[in-house]
């Protein structure tokens, strides 16, 4: 390289080193509240630093307790978790007419087969429950080699642990990352490690002034900051289209410029306007680049082939205030009301454990009589004699109550959390005033609704997610391959993409010829959260087993059905051998159609499962209010009582009462009959 091209490079590197730490200031200061509230957050729910540091040292320094009742984990697991049954799943469809129904599901095998191999679930879960506890999380979307011995490239989902490496676009609006220009994920590395991993590459005499000069954010005296720099920007092409409807890049057909106002170029005629021009337009598109650097170097410049930054961020609570975006955790508007708990409770700790443990009082010599008045604190005596002349000594209660309000307090403290995150006792799985199995769901549902936000966010956030390795498919996977795709099942199977493979015969006997391409056509997304499809199995196989009591002719039909739905050793082999029973014309196969008989028995037997449910309904309602009404009745009699052993009595009376009527209500076995 000549001496005037090696000055234009590194005046290029310093003039992109000096934008990317400007850009970096300006991250750093857009992002630096919701940085310390979610550290405050998490530090507080995770690790229970719940008391401020001065209090904590003065009340350690007195020898005065200071408890942490710490209740926020509960809290935020029960949304993580509900988030972990119903992960969203990345469903492609076709959008043009270049595109393949057939291709399509092969796209989502290997979308699944991506998320498989890369363990995609961690890194979604990861990302969750960084936003639950502090406001924000991410994962990205990376490549990586299929095989050590290879060429070809594989996507993989990534997940990052740790949220606070990750500084977003600061001016960045979306709900998800598709607008981000600018972006850095950064790695403060010891002195030692950064010498060896980058020997050759990087400047490593530290009292040089160019690292003097970077500042403290680059650079302290054990440590150095290197950096992802990831940046986006936007270039226009000029698009033509020919006769036959088909669109190029104006670039891949000439490379005069002058000849791309013809009307021909080579062998391709295009299309023209009302005025005889050729059409041409002119399209934005967007290209990326990373960058690896210190505060004084480039150590890595590379082109990414996608069009979106591949970090995907997920967040909480988020909203926005005179242009300032905000986020929040799950937990950050309760955290006052966890304070007042852990305070009241240690109030009440500490007065018990200071109330006077003196049980008797009495005369100065009332006690000389008997020299078991010392151990009468701690051991039982028959008797204790006391002086004669003198008054008997007063027994004092161990415990006045003083703790009472204390407790009160703490207990305000613990349903003003509720209150606030929106999860409340039948969302925990704790009993409530709640009597009916439909009201404890109805307050369940509650508890999901008023935290579906965060559920909400996770699924945008794989919808871009998949929006990228849509993006990156048909530039990764560009040549001819066999790939392995996963069914919805998990069924895994080998498939041949970009390339044409024999799949039959024809009625001629020709060879019929398949083809995926995976870079041809236009495809769309979609994002569905649910129960995961072994869920969905279960589901199925307890009311096929429902139907097949109520109505056992249907078993020759549908039976291969419900082996295929179970889940044990040899339930597929039994599907298979059930299925060779079923009459053809009931498996509605195409050109023959279900015989008038099997389809009655199919009519009837969904009017009897109907009919089934509504009396299961029924009864349920009505055990509910029956159950109902005996706890308020035994609640108007225990009023009534007096006695401890006349409330006891009650009790249990109103028991058996309950378990008289649930024996009476259950069905008494019977054999399936054959309905008339």
């Amino acid at each position: 390289m000549a001496n005037s091209d090696k000055k234009k490079s590194r005046e290029e590197h310093d003039d992109l080193l000096a934008e990317a730490r400007r850009m970096f200031e300006l991250c750093e200061e857009a992002e630096s509240e919701n940085r310390a509230t979610a550290l405050e957050d998490i530090k507080f729910a995770r690790l229970g630093e719940q008391w401020p540091d001065d209090i904590a040292a003065q009340r350690k320094q007195e020898g005065r307790p200071c408890l942490t009742i710490n209740k926020m984990p509960a809290f935020i697991r029960q949304v993580v978790n509900d988030a972990r049954q119903n992960k969203p799943s990345i469903k492609v469809h076709p959008a043009d007419s270049g595109a393949d129904p057939e291709t399509a599901e092969v796209l989502n095998g290997l979308i699944r087969n991506i998320e498989y191999t890369s363990s995609a679930d961690v890194a979604y879960d990861t990302g969750v429950e960084c936003a639950v506890s502090g406001g924000f999380g991410y994962w990205r979307v990376g490549l990586d080699y299929a095989f050590d011995d290879s060429f070809d490239q594989d996507i993989c989902i990534q997940r990052i642990a740790n949220p606070f490496s990750v500084y977003g676009d600061p001016n960045s609006t979306g709900a998800d990352s598709a607008d981000w220009d600018v972006a850095f994920v950064i790695e403060r590395m010891d002195k030692d490690d950064f010498e060896r991993k980058y020997k050759g590459k990087a400047k490593v005499d530290f009292g040089d002034a160019a690292w003097s000069s970077v500042g403290d954010a680059w650079v302290d005296q054990t440590t150095v900051t290197v950096a992802e720099y990831w940046t986006r920007e936007e270039y226009e092409k000029i698009l033509v289209q020919t006769e036959d409807g088909q669109v190029f890049e104006e670039s891949q057909l000439v490379e005069d410029e002058d000849m791309a106002f013809g009307l021909e170029i080579g062998s391709i005629v295009l299309k023209t306007d009302d005025l005889g021009q050729p059409m041409r337009r002119v399209a934005k598109c967007h290209k990326v680049r990373q960058v690896i650097m210190s505060g004084v170097e480039v150590l890595e410049d590379r082109e990414w082939p996608g069009k979106y930054i591949p970090i995907v961020p997920v967040y909480g609570d988020e909203f926005d205030v005179e242009g300032k975006r905000h986020l929040r955790s799950l937990i950050h508007n309760a955290l006052d009301a966890a304070r007042m708990h852990n305070y009241w409770r240690t109030t009440a700790t500490e007065l018990v454990a200071l109330a006077p443990r003196v049980p008797y009082i009495g005369d100065e010599n009332a006690f000389d009589a008997d020299p078991n008045w010392s151990t009468a604190n701690t051991k039982s005596h028959s008797y204790l004699k006391y002086a004669a002349g003198s008054n008997p000594p007063m027994r004092q209660p161990i415990d006045g109550g003083v703790a009472a309000g204390a407790l009160q307090e703490a207990l305000n403290a613990s349903d003003d959390m509720k209150a606030i995150i929106g999860i409340h006792d039948a969302s925990l799985g704790a009993r409530s005033n709640e009597t009916s199995g439909r009201a404890i769901m109805a307050r369940q549902r509650e508890g999901d609704v008023s935290t579906f936000h965060f559920i909400d966010n996770m699924a945008r956030a794989i919808r871009h997610t998949g929006r990228i390795i849509i993006d990156l498919i048909p530039k990764v996977y560009n040549t001819a391959r066999i790939v392995r795709v996963i069914g919805e099942d998990g069924s895994q199977e080998a498939r041949k993409v970009n390339q044409e493979y024999p799949v039959g015969q024809d009625e001629t006997g020709q060879a019929v010829m398949a083809l995926h391409d995976l870079t041809a056509g236009k495809y769309d997304l979609t994002v569905t959260t649910g129960p995961s499809f072994t869920t969905k199995r279960e589901e199925a196989a307890t009311q096929m087993t429902e139907l097949l009591r109520a109505f056992p002719q249907a078993a020759p039909v549908i039976g291969d059905l419900l082996a295929k739905n179970l889940d044990w050793p040899g339930a597929d082999e039994i599907a298979k051998r059930l299925k060779a029973l079923v009459p053809p014309n009931a498996l509605g196969e195409e050109g023959q159609q279900i015989p008038p008989q099997v389809q009655k028995i199919l009519e009837e037997g969904k009017e009897m499962l109907a009919k089934l449910q509504q009396e299961n309904q029924q009864l349920k309602a009505d055990k509910s209010e029956a159950y109902a009404k005996i706890e308020a009745d035994k609640e108007i009699e225990l009023a009534k009582l007096d006695s401890d052993e006349q409330i006891e009595a009650a009790r249990i009376a109103s028991q058996e009462r309950i378990a008289r009527m649930k024996a009476l209500s259950q069905p008494a076995p019977q054999s399936p009959q054959r309905p008339a």
